[in-house]
C-alpha cells in the first residue's frame, strides 16, 4: 500500500470527480489546468504527489480531442512530479468504436490512445464499459474494465418490469443484452440490425423473439447521435409494443439526438454520469444514473491491493 489515494479530476466532467471522491471519503486534489490564447493547455498540480497513488479522473467528454490532450498532460505532470503510481480513470473511454481496421488505410484509434496513455506515464487504466472488451488487449500495463450493469439492473428491478422483453439492437450486442436478461429474468430479442456505411442510420431487417404486448426495455453500450437506438424503436412501433425504454452507458447525446428522442415513442432513457449532460439536454423522460459509488469503491480497493474482479461482472 502506498499511502491514501489522491484524486485529481480533468475538467471533462467535475461533478462525477466530485461524486466520486465523496462516495470515496476523499477531497478532490488541487491543481489548475489554463488553457492560452494559441490554444495550448497548462496544467499545474498544486499539491505534492512525491509517492503517491494518483487517480486522474478524465472520460472522453466534448471537446474529445481537447480533453485527451488534458488528460496525458495531467499524466506527464504527475509523473514529473514524482507520484508511485498513476491512474487514469476514463470512464468513457476515448475512441473506443474505432477498435479494428474494418476499411483500408484507416487507424484503429482506440490503440493509439493506448500507446499515447502509456507513454504519458500512466501504469493503470480504469475503464467502464468499452464498445469492445477487447480493447484491454491494446494496453501493456493493467486495465481495470467496470461494468455498471449491476447499477442498472438494480433501477430497473426497483421500478417494476413485469411483462418486459430485452432487446439487444444488434447481433454483435446479444451477448451484453443477454446478460442484462439473465440479471433480470426477463426474455431476449434480437434485431438484426446492419450499417452499410458511416451515416449512423443502421436499417433493421428482421427480429428474433417474441415482442408483441410486451414493454421492450433496450440496452446498449452507447448513445450517440441516437440514430442506431431510433432505428430500434421505430421497429418495435410497427411491431405490438405496448411501452419502449431504452438503456444505455454512455450518453454522449451528440448531434441532435437529444431532439430526435423527445419526439420519439421512448417513454424512458436510461443512462449513466459517465459523460457529463448539460443542462440542455436533461428532458423529462431521461433518467440519470450515477456510477460514483462504483468508480470511488473501486478506487479504494486498488488503493488497498485488494481485488476488484467483482466489479467486473453484471452478476
Amino acid at each position: 500500500m502506498i499511502g491514501k489515494p489522491i484524486i485529481f479530476s480533468g475538467s471533462a466532467n467535475l461533478p462525477l470527480a466530485e461524486a466520486v471522491c465523496r462516495s470515496a471519503g476523499l477531497e478532490l486534489g488541487k491543481c489548475e489546468i489554463k488553457k492560452f490564447s494559441n490554444d495550448n493547455i497548462k496544467v499545474t498540480i498544486e499539491e505534492s504527489v512525491r509517492g503517491k497513488d494518483v487517480f486522474i479522473i478524465q472520460p472522453s467528454c466534448i471537446p474529445v480531442n481537447e480533453g485527451i490532450m488534458e488528460l496525458l498532460i495531467m499524466i506527464d505532470a504527475a509523473k514529473h512530479a514524482s507520484a508511485a503510481r498513476i491512474t487514469a480513470v476514463t470512464p468513457y473511454f476515448p475512441y473506443s468504436r474505432s477498435d479494428k481496421k474494418d476499411e483500408p488505410r484507416i487507424s484503429i484509434t482506440a490503440r493509439l490512445m493506448a500507446d499515447l496513455l502509456e507513454t504519458a506515464g500512466a501504469n493503470r487504466v480504469m475503464t467502464m464499459n468499452l464498445h469492445s472488451p477487447q480493447i484491454q488487449g491494446f494496453f501493456r500495463i493493467p486495465v481495470d474494465h467496470l461494468l455498471a450493469g449491476r447499477v442498472l439492473c438494480d433501477y430497473f428491478t426497483k421500478q417494476g418490469i413485469e411483462n418486459s422483453v430485452v432487446i439487444a439492437p444488434d447481433a454483435g450486442s446479444a451477448k451484453r443484452a443477454g446478460a442484462y436478461a439473465i440479471k433480470l429474468g426477463l426474455p431476449l430479442a434480437i434485431l438484426d440490425k446492419r450499417r452499410t456505411d458511416d451515416s449512423e442510420r443502421p436499417e433493421i431487417h428482421n427480429v428474433i423473439g417474441e415482442v408483441k404486448g410486451k414493454r421492450a426495455i433496450i440496452f446498449d453500450d452507447e448513445i450517440a447521435s441516437g440514430g442506431s437506438i431510433l432505428e430500434v424503436v421505430k421497429a418495435l412501433d410497427s411491431l405490438g409494443v405496448t411501452e419502449i425504454q431504452a438503456c444505455a452507458v454512455h450518453a454522449v447525446l451528440s448531434a441532435n439526438a437529444v431532439d430526435r428522442i423527445r419526439n420519439s415513442s421512448l417513454t424512458k432513457l436510461v443512462v449513466t454520469d459517465t459523460v457529463f449532460i448539460p443542462e440542455c439536454k436533461k428532458i423529462p423522460h431521461l433518467e440519470i444514473i450515477s456510477v460514483a459509488e462504483l468508480i470511488g469503491n473501486a478506487i479504494l480497493k486498488t488503493n488497498h491491493g485488494e481485488s476488484i474482479s467483482g466489479l467486473y461482472d453484471l452478476y
